[in-house]
């Protein structure tokens, strides 16, 4: 059973939020802030956690920058603005996704059973070695332990960048639209904006410069993405 911690200040928000994940069979521990929030992460590990970005005590970013430092634990964000994105997804905050509220509980937990699909290998792994382990270049990808390096440098990605760059890996010469990636990365007919496609892959981008890997995704104007020639 996977464990979720639920962060919200709105006891209402908790309560339907809790209700929704226990009803798909998830087990939930609730907080009401930051702090409270990191006091119950450091004594019980969980799966995923769902945090609200503005409450009192400690906000959801500076929660978030504060676990950063220790775990790569999924991140789902609640916001209730969508113009908070690049906070949100950004290098400094390492969110995996977010829902902008007001929500549908159904499609916040579509959204959690994608993130832990990504995160998590479950049951009996039959994937060949091959499978398992692709390079490309200076690239190298590990599918069973989610570690991605460049020139034998790891760099730490969030499940939702894992799950894009495993896709363009897996096809290095093919352009990739937004739709198509939108699909790979997110499930159940879950719909996120360019935006936020575009938005990922900034950082990704990012993330591979500072190990010194100047480009490692190419833009096609007006068609998409695609693999950068990894030499």
């Amino acid at each position: 059973m996977n464990k979720i911690l639920v962060v919200d200040d709105d006891p209402h928000i908790r309560e339907v939020i809790s209700f929704a994940l226990e009803k798909a069979n998830m087990s939930v521990t609730l907080a009401s802030d930051g702090k409270q929030a990191l006091e119950s992460y450091n004594q019980s590990a969980v799966d995923l956690i769902v945090l609200d970005i503005n409450m009192p005590e400690m906000d959801g970013l500076e929660c978030c920058r504060e676990i950063r430092k220790t775990s790569e634990v999924p991140i789902l964000f609640l916001s209730s603005r969508d113009d908070e994105i690049d906070r949100i997804l950004g290098l400094e905050i390492g969110g995996d996704d977010y829902v902008t509220k007001p929500f549908s509980p159904r499609e916040l937990v579509a959204r959690v059973n994608v993130i832990l699909k990504r995160s998590q290998s479950n049951g009996v792994n039959n994937t060949s070695d091959a499978e398992i382990k692709l390079s490309y270049g200076r690239l190298q990808l590990d599918t069973e332990q989610h570690i991605i390096w460049w020139d034998d440098k790891e760099v730490a990605l969030t499940a939702t960048e894992f799950a894009m760059l495993l896709q363009l890996l897996k096809q290095p010469k093919r352009v990739f639209s937004r739709e198509v990636i939108m699909d790979g990365a997110y499930q159940y007919n879950i719909h996120v904006s360019d935006r936020t496609i575009d938005s990922h892959i900034r950082h990704i981008r990012q993330k591979f410069v500072e190990v010194g890997c100047e480009s490692i995704i190419e833009t096609q104007h007006g068609v998409g993405y695609k693999l950068a020639t990894c030499q």
